[in-house]
């Protein structure tokens, strides 16, 4: 792992912690620029009753309403976990630049599958299925068995 990501890796599973915290799926993402500086910063609130309410997609849309398509090619989007298809679709829509995710989609899906968590209900799908010209770095050995103890206690197991 390049060490000017680990600060922003630490944002993540910060913020996945305050969405554990009130109630949420732990997902927590950060958006820099080119230059590594934080942009905005998001947590999941699909707690709100909108389901849709992840903290990449609300990225992807802020970047598409406040940077140009060139500072959005440049940006880097650090995240907790790996893109859910709708998230991958609408960084890719965006224009966004490389994605570096601590756990991946596979990972979620094993450890939600050995705690008893019924399937969601849109495929599990690799962000390189989805939007296969955009950079990715992850899973993030280490950092990923942070995230596996947060989707535990989000299901008490």
């Amino acid at each position: 792992m390049d060490p000017r990501d680990r600060p922003h890796l630490d944002r993540c599973i910060a913020l996945a912690r305050e969405a554990l915290e009130a109630g949420d799926e732990p997902f927590g993402s950060v958006l820099t620029d080119g230059d590594g500086r934080v942009l905005h910063e998001a947590r999941n609130r699909a707690v709100t009753g909108d389901p849709t309410r992840h903290p990449e997609f609300a990225l992807a849309r802020w970047a598409a309403q406040n940077l140009t398509p060139d500072q959005r090619r440049q940006a880097v989007v650090y995240t907790s976990g790996e893109h859910c298809p709708m998230c991958s679709a609408a960084h890719a829509w965006a224009g966004l630049g490389r994605i570096v995710y601590i756990s991946s989609a596979a990972q979620l899906g094993e450890w939600l599958s050995e705690i008893g968590v019924e399937a969601a209900p849109v495929a599990s799908l690799a962000i390189r299925e989805v939007a296969p010209g955009i950079p990715i770095k992850g899973p993030i050995e280490g950092l990923d068995r942070i995230l596996r103890d947060l989707h535990r206690r989000r299901h008490d197991a």
